[in-house]
């Protein structure tokens, strides 16, 4: 180990050795008028235990899934984590994000993509899928600006049951190119024929729906999108992979792109990212997608290898011919997703589904005997819900908070005008034992008269 100079004699000699007498001979080229001169207001350095000591100490004043029975979701969810993940992950063959431009020294990592592409394919049920893109919400906006590609119209139709943040990405990306969006309503959080029919026209490049929904209910889209093609559109959809192992896949019931947020494929929440968005679509549609596309060939030695087949960023093809900007992949995401799923499997996959599905269920089943407490949206749930408490959801959430429990997300915070609504997610590693203290917290709140 090389040593690094510590002492005032150490740092004089460094000094001298390359030719100066003092620090602030290394200044000399920057003129005295632009120096700071008065002294830097900051503590004397500490040592690397005491500044360990001082984070540590700081880390732990934060709430969080490891240590916290966490209801929130809205997009983010706290799954379990295999530690193989961890362990295949961290292996120095795939510790980049970046894109395996040269083939010839990065198999192993076109190899994951590869498969990544494949169960995401399969996943959705769609031909195609690319190399990932950054997350949920610019998922949507690339499948936004492919539909308007495609169908050569400028709006574009959604319901409320659509992840608010995802559809501020997508307006603000598409917003500068000439695109409105409409927005459906959605009577007792379910997405409806109806709803659709009295915006869709001839003008319309696209509706985008979400399954589940935003609010975690399981829509039946099947004759909604044969209503939105007869119009002449696209059917987006938002799609959890996570209800994959449990629910018919979108491209069933005839989905043109599938999009959605791959965080809970074996990655931790992580104070909100980095993320991973799922992009699949038709055949039809593949030479219009964002991002690129890993193929399999064989070489001049007759031997598989995988290389980049279709890259539509403009720093490859033609200006006018691209379709993105996309600069790199989630690629360690991605391959902790593929290592994921791999490890998971489809009885894996469906077991978590159902597991998510009989604790909401169970919740929904305890608080409905809390008074004041009511659900606004009927239908089947997948592993969300909404939640209308007595009183303001963020004081219900503080309240929650203070006694160790993460209720769930308000959805003021996510813009909405609904100040007593409650977004409450479960995923497997909620225990029996977590939700039994949910509603008995609950039961307090109301008993103490905050409302």
């Amino acid at each position: 180990m090389r040593y690094i100079p510590n002492t005032p004699d150490d740092r004089s000699a460094m000094l001298r050795d390359i030719g100066v007498s003092s620090f602030e001979d290394l200044l000399t080229a920057i003129p005295k008028d632009l120096r700071y001169q008065k002294p830097l207001n900051i503590a004397p350095g500490k040592s690397e235990w005491e500044v360990r000591r001082e984070m540590e100490a700081m880390a732990l004043k934060n709430q969080n899934a490891m240590s916290t029975p966490c209801f929130m979701g809205a997009g983010c969810y706290d799954h379990f984590v295999p530690s193989a993940v961890n362990a295949l992950a961290s292996r120095s063959e795939y510790a980049t994000a970046y894109t395996p431009y040269q083939p010839e020294v990065a198999q192993g990592t076109l190899q994951v993509i590869y498969e990544f592409q494949t169960m995401i394919s399969e996943l959705f049920a769609m031909p195609a899928a690319n190399a990932s893109l950054y997350d949920g919400g610019n998922a949507l906006s690339e499948a936004v600006s492919m539909a308007c590609a495609h169908t050569k119209r400028r709006r574009v139709v959604w319901t409320e049951a659509v992840n608010p943040a995802y559809r501020r990405v997508a307006r603000t990306n598409n917003v500068a190119h000439g695109v409105t969006f409409d927005t459906a309503p959605c009577a007792n959080g379910c997405q409806s024929n109806e709803d659709i029919a009295m915006l869709l026209s001839e003008d319309v490049a696209a509706v985008v729906l979400q399954y589940p929904n935003f609010y975690g209910v399981v829509d039946d889209l099947k004759k909604l999108i044969e209503r939105i093609h007869t119009a002449g559109a696209l059917a987006i959809v938002v799609s959890d992979p996570m209800a994959m192992g449990v629910l018919a896949p979108p491209g069933r019931f005839g989905a043109d792109i599938v999009v959605g947020e791959g965080q809970s494929l074996g990655n931790f929440m992580s104070y909100g990212g980095p993320y991973l968005g799922l992009f699949a679509c038709t055949m039809e549609l593949v030479r219009l997608m964002p991002g690129r596309i890993v193929g399999v060939t064989k070489d001049l030695d007759r031997k598989r290898g995988f290389v980049l087949t279709l890259q539509t960023r403009e720093q490859h093809i033609r200006r006018d011919k691209a379709t993105s900007n996309v600069c790199t992949n989630q690629g360690l995401i991605a391959t902790r997703a593929t290592f994921y799923l791999s490890l998971v499997g489809p009885q894996g996959l469906r077991d978590i589904g159902n597991a998510c599905g009989r604790r909401a269920a169970y919740l929904i089943s305890k608080l409905r005997d809390v008074p004041g407490f009511g659900f606004p949206h009927s239908g089947p749930h997948f592993r969300e819900f909404l939640l209308r408490v007595p009183g303001k959801a963020e004081e219900f959430f503080d309240h929650m908070a203070a006694h160790g429990v993460l209720a769930g997300v308000p959805l003021v915070r996510l813009g909405l005008a609904d100040e007593r609504g409650l977004l409450v997610a479960l995923t497997e590693t909620r225990t029996l034992e977590d939700m039994d203290l949910y509603v008995s917290l609950a039961q307090k709140y109301v008993a103490e008269g905050k409302r």
